[in-house]
C-alpha cells in the first residue's frame, strides 16, 4: 500500500506557508497599515465647525445617510477623509461612460495599449479632483450654518480644499494598495468603511432588545431577512450565463484534433454595487441644493 496522506497539503499548512512568505506578509502589513490610516483620517476634524449641532443635523438628514455608510461615518464626523473613495468611484464610472461615447477616448483605450490605459487613468484622476471639489462645495454649503467663524467665504474655501485634498489622498492610498498591497484598493476601502458601521448598528440593536423585550421577535425576523438578502445578493453577483463555444476539429501535421466544446462565462451583474454608489452620489447633489434653497427661503 502507498501512503498518500502527505500528498495534499491541509488548509492549515497552506495558511502557514502563506504567512511565512515574506513578500505576501509585507503586502498584507502594508494593506492593513494603509486601511488603518484611512480610518484614522476620518476622525481628524475639519476646524471651525460646531460638532454637536452638526452631528444632530446629520443624524436627521436623509441626504447623506447612505453616503455616511459608504464613508464609514466620515460624513457625520466630517473629517478630512469624509468624502473617502467615492469621488474616485464616480470618476471611474464617468470615464467608462465617456470612453464609450467619445471616439477619441475609445481609440486611446483600444489602440494605444498600456500607454493609452495610463492616459485614461490620468484623466480619471482629473475627473476625481473635479468631482471632489463639487462635492466639497456642496458639503461646505450644507455645513456653513454650523461654522464658528463669520467669514463664510474663507470657511467654505478651506472646507472644500480640505475635503478635496483628503479625497485625493485616499485615492492615492487606494492605488497604492492595488499596486503594492493585497486586493483592489478601492473595493477594500469601501468594504472597510461599511464594516466599520456594523458595531454601532449592532450595539443599537442590542440596546433596543434590552429596553423592550417584545421587540426580540422583530429583531430575529429582521436578521433572517438580512441573511436571506445576503444570500440573494451573492447568488446574483456570482450568477453567469454560459455561452457555448465549439472549436472545429483540425489537423496539425499528422495529428488530428477532435471537436472541442467549451463555454464563455458572462456575468449577469457586470457593474456590481458601483452604479448604486454613483446614482446616489449624483442624486444627493440636487437634494442638497434643494435643502439649501429651502433653508434660505425659511
Amino acid at each position: 500500500m502507498v501512503d498518500t496522506r502527505g500528498s495534499t497539503p491541509s488548509a492549515q499548512e497552506t495558511f502557514m506557508q502563506m504567512a511565512q512568505a515574506a513578500g505576501l506578509r509585507g503586502r498584507l502589513f502594508l494593506t492593513l497599515g494603509l486601511l488603518l490610516l484611512v480610518r484614522l483620517g476620518i476622525y481628524i476634524p475639519i476646524p471651525g465647525i460646531d460638532r454637536a449641532r452638526f452631528a444632530a443635523e446629520a443624524a436627521n438628514s436623509p441626504v447623506f445617510g447612505l453616503l455616511d455608510v459608504f464613508s464609514g461615518g466620515g460624513i457625520s464626523a466630517l473629517g478630512i477623509f469624509a468624502l473617502g473613495i467615492l469621488p474616485f468611484i464616480n470618476a471611474s464610472i464617468i470615464m467608462q461612460l465617456l470612453t464609450s461615447a467619445i471616439p477619441a477616448l475609445e481609440n486611446l483605450q483600444k489602440n494605444e495599449g498600456e500607454q493609452g490605459r495610463r492616459q485614461i487613468s490620468q484623466y480619471t484622476r482629473y475627473v476625481t479632483l473635479a468631482w471632489a471639489i463639487i462635492q466639497g462645495i456642496g458639503i461646505s454649503f450644507w455645513v456653513r450654518e454650523f461654522a464658528s467663524t463669520t467669514n463664510e467665504l474663507a470657511f467654505m474655501a478651506s472646507t472644500t480644499l480640505a475635503l478635496a485634498a483628503g479625497s485625493m489622498f485616499v485615492m492615492w492610498l487606494g492605488e497604492l494598495i492595488t499596486e503594492r498591497g493585497v486586493g483592489s484598493g478601492p473595493s477594500l476601502l469601501i468594504f472597510v468603511n461599511i464594516v466599520a458601521s456594523l458595531p454601532r448598528a449592532l450595539g443599537q440593536t442590542i440596546s433596543l432588545a434590552r429596553a423592550d423585550s417584545s421587540s426580540i421577535g422583530g429583531i430575529l425576523l429582521l436578521t433572517a431577512i438580512f441573511l436571506a438578502t445576503i444570500v440573494g445578493i451573492v447568488f446574483v453577483q456570482e450568477g453567469s450565463r454560459k455561452i457555448p463555444i465549439v472549436y472545429a476539429k483540425r489537423q496539425v501535421g499528422n495529428k488530428l484534433f477532435r471537436e472541442q466544446k467549451s463555454y464563455l462565462p458572462l456575468r449577469l451583474n457586470q457593474g456590481g454595487v458601483m452604479p448604486i454608489i454613483f446614482a446616489y452620489s449624483v442624486m444627493s447633489l440636487p437634494l442638497a441644493l434643494a435643502q439649501y434653497t429651502q433653508n434660505l427661503t425659511l
